[in-house]
């Protein structure tokens, strides 16, 4: 009985960039452009990327009733 050949090619799917969802350049990857490296960056640095919590945020006045 004659084995069936396997295939050692993967499907190689293109990803997107997480800004504005173009084809991902090699050089700025996983983003398209060095401008949408610099806008996730802006993101993270202003706060977008946080987790809500309800913990009150350092240095609040619940922080003096503790001491």
């Amino acid at each position: 009985m004659p084995e069936k050949e396997v295939s050692s090619v993967k499907k190689v799917s293109k990803q997107m960039c997480p800004v504005c969802r173009g084809e991902n350049d090699e050089k700025y990857k996983p983003f398209c452009s060095k401008r949408c490296a610099d806008v996730d960056l802006n993101r993270w640095l202003d706060g977008g990327y946080r987790i809500p919590t309800e913990e009150s945020p350092v240095g609040s006045s619940d922080d003096d009733e503790i001491m």
